[in-house]
């Protein structure tokens, strides 16, 4: 308790000291600008609803904003004072003082009247239409606030509400959608309803071929003299509304020119066009097969324009990957004469071939250092329906620089080539897509391998044929109804290296068994990460995963009772994993990032545990960073310090993350995380003993770490770095496993045995 008071007087001392320290530096006349207060109706007993709410979205539209503060401190203030005047335009000081730092906001930058109107404005806004503001000034020790009173009076409520009257065309498509209306009766006064109730009007009204009409043609007269604070609402068409905006367009004819460049401008314009169902094709090169425009175009000719069609249009030839530009033009033929449009299309596409090119290196916490290359050639439109095929070679390689095992070298090469095809493809069914994406079908073929010292080899073949398509911008839709994956090992058994490891590692010699995975998987993703604005952001991701089920009926079991394929066994599981994130806006620059990760594999017909390609692993720089890559759990089982390639899999999966993500300067940013978690074997491994899941011990065989880290965040790539140290190991005897206590930085040997770094590209989650 001592030591507590002592922090606390040394925290509260360090504040008046900034504080002082910064009114020190103020030019006399000056005083430094400490925020604005807002006080509702303190003279009148009657409350409002959501007093709080409505004092703080007040308090946040006066201007200026107060410096920068940090439980009381201003830390940004105090190393502009402290920099002092740069006496050069370059150096560490003018960055300190211009970047880091920043100017003190004084009282003398307080207009009272701009946010009184400002803040009576916004009360009007909300139904206060009798709100009155008032603002004064409060000055001591060169500190000042400024303190608003706002008298809000009664908020109004909508008593009535009307529309033109059905005199034609367009005021009828009003009277006919009248019944989605926002404005409701009894609902309170709100300028954003209002605005967005001419918005909505608007879009009906596009999508019945109004082309040239606003929002800004519709007037919404409100009447608040009819008494006990109610207003009716008149919902009027502007009588200087253009004629153009006041009828219907159709579509007369559609041009696209799928080669267009402003270079060819004039050539394309003089060719005689191909004629293709409702479209008018204008490319010399013949680019694209005309059908693909079927996929792309909704629009039809002789009907009404709607802006349904409109931007589906342009976001299916947007997402398709196959144009740098994209442009839709809609031109009058005489808008005084006729009511229609030309739709002119006009498509750059990207270059036909490109050569990406990366390199990557890494630096583990196992004392393995190395690199990975990768080359990837990507064909675009290679059959002239907008296909695109991407080839790619990529090699890695890894040696141990210290430790027991040093010189121990791993390398892997893998080949890929995946087809991607923006159609459906499927056997005897033609599925059509009306949405604004789309959708996609994927060929992919695959071989890697992977040697690791002269111990063994694996050989990975691959081969997937499936689907991608978006239901809509936030979810997602993956589905490969073939999936194929040959795994075979080259490996010594009579070697000692061998005998070694696997005495080492007991899970490995699973690794090394020929497998056949035969199945289907499918997966579904939910985001909302792109909408900046909203306080929450939330991700989802599910998957399951069959293999050996259909074809498991069809192949016999050998000696031992395990199917088997062209003399492999043919594994048989059902494998399930979720994984949900949640980003929390503390403030715009504090994020408070979780994500709880479960997955969970069934194996049958001869198989005790899921194949190694396909089990669950904890630790690693995107996981519990606190432990090396892959080398935590089973359960209570740990894996010796010393074994080179730790490999530690499970059927089940458990894990937690807790990050607080925040600005320190420019795009440098910091963090603060929690990882809890583990594997665990469906069935208890007799060489790793603890390795079964029971239920009723998960949370007490749960690894947890903590630490901090610094990301350089770019926007177009993130690099991070991790320092973590565990201060829960499952491995240790129940009721030992809290290792807090056993925390001591100024060890050389503590360091050595807990602390780990992560160098990892982009956010861990």
């Amino acid at each position: 308790m001592r030591k507590l008071i002592k922090i606390g007087a040394f925290i509260l001392a360090c504040s008046f000291f900034a504080n002082c320290s910064n009114t020190r530096y103020l030019k006399p006349g000056q005083n430094l600008y400490k925020g604005a207060e807002v006080k509702i109706n303190p003279d009148s007993s009657s409350k409002i609803d959501d007093a709080k709410q409505v004092k703080s979205e007040l308090e946040s539209k006066t201007r200026p904003r107060p410096n920068k503060s940090i439980l009381g401190l201003k830390p940004k203030l105090f190393i502009y004072n402290l920099a002092g005047e740069p006496k050069k335009p370059k150096g560490i000081r003018n960055w300190l003082r211009n970047k880091v730092g920043e100017p003190p906001v004084l009282m003398s930058e307080v207009k009272l009247k701009y946010n009184n109107d400002v803040l009576k404005s916004y009360l009007i806004s909300q139904g206060y239409l009798q709100a009155e503001v008032t603002g004064d000034t409060v000055i001591k020790r060169r500190r000042g606030k400024a303190i608003y009173t706002a008298n809000t009076g009664i908020r109004y409520k909508i008593n009535q509400v009307t529309f033109p009257p059905d005199t034609g065309d367009l005021t009828h498509n009003i009277n006919v959608n009248k019944s989605k209306t926002l404005l409701k009766t009894g609902d309170f006064y709100d300028l954003d309803t209002y605005k967005n109730e001419r918005i909505r009007i608007d879009n009906d009204l596009k999508e019945s071929g109004y082309f040239y009409f606003s929002p800004e043609h519709l007037i919404l007269q409100v009447d608040s003299t009819i008494g006990k604070n109610l207003v009716n609402v008149n919902v009027r068409i502007k009588n200087t509304t253009p004629d153009a905006s006041l009828k219907p367009y159709t579509i007369k004819n559609i041009n696209i020119y799928p080669s267009y460049s402003l270079r060819r401008d004039s050539l394309l314009r003089k060719l005689e066009p191909i004629k293709y169902n409702d479209f008018n094709i204008y490319d010399d090169r013949n680019t694209y097969r005309s059908r693909v425009f079927d996929r792309l175009v909704f629009f039809k000719k002789g009907e009404r324009y709607n802006r349904k069609d409109h931007n589906q249009s342009l976001n299916r030839m947007v997402n398709l990957g196959a144009f740098r530009d994209v442009r839709a033009e809609f031109l009058p033929i005489d808008s005084f004469k006729n009511n229609q449009l030309d739709l002119n299309i006009y498509l750059t596409p990207l270059k036909k071939n490109s050569l990406t090119f990366s390199v990557l290196g890494t630096n583990k916490s196992n004392n393995f250092i190395g690199s990975e290359l990768k080359i990837t050639q990507t064909t675009r439109n290679i059959f002239r329906g907008a296909e695109q095929l991407d080839v790619s070679a990529s090699g890695g390689f890894e040696t141990q620089y210290s430790g027991q095992s040093k010189g121990i070298n791993s390398y892997s090469l893998t080949g890929e080539a995946k087809l991607t095809l923006p159609r459906f493809i499927v056997p005897f069914y033609k599925p059509k897509s009306t949405n604004a994406f789309t959708p996609k079908t994927i060929v992919s073929l695959g071989y890697q391998l992977l040697s690791r010292d002269t111990v063994y080899k694996l050989n990975s073949f691959k081969a997937q044929y499936g689907y991608n398509w978006k239901e809509n911008q936030f979810k997602e839709h993956n589905f490969n109804p073939a999936s194929i994956n040959l795994v075979t090992s080259n490996k010594d058994t009579t070697s000692q290296a061998y005998h070694t490891l696997i005495e080492q590692n007991p899970g490995l010699q699973y690794t090394l068994e020929n497998q056949f995975i035969i199945g289907s998987n499918y997966s579904f993703t939910y985001t909302n990460q792109m909408q900046d604005k909203r306080r929450h952001n939330l991700y989802f991701f599910g998957g399951l995963e069959t293999s050996g089920n259909v074809w498991g009926l069809f192949t016999p079991k050998n000696s031992s009772g395990k199917r088997e394929l062209f003399n492999t066994a043919l594994t048989q599981f059902v494998r399930v994993e979720t994984d949900l994130r949640n980003y929390y806006k503390v403030t715009p620059t504090v994020i408070w990032a979780n994500r709880l990760n479960l997955g969970y594999g069934y194996a049958y017909g001869g198989s005790s545990s899921l194949p190694f390609v396909r089990q669950f692993f904890a630790g690693g720089t995107n996981d519990i960073r606190a432990f090396r890559a892959r080398s935590l759990g089973p359960g209570t089982f740990k894996v010796a310090d010393d074994v080179v390639f730790a490999d530690q899999g499970g059927d089940i999966k458990m894990m937690l993350n807790s990050e607080l993500r925040f600005k320190l300067v420019s795009i440098l940013h910091g963090a603060a995380f929690v990882d809890a978690g583990n594997v665990w074997l469906r069935k208890e491994d007799p060489d790793r003993i603890g390795s079964e899941f029971k239920l009723k011990n998960a949370l007490d065989e749960l690894a947890v770490g903590t630490g901090v880290g610094l990301r350089v965040d770019a926007t177009i790539f993130v690099i991070r770095l991790d320092g973590a140290f565990p201060i829960r190991k499952p491995f240790l005897p129940s009721g030992q496993r809290w290792v807090i206590n056993d925390i001591d930085f100024g060890s050389k040997s503590w360091r050595r045995d807990n602390l780990v770094l992560n160098i990892g590209i982009g956010y861990p989650f």
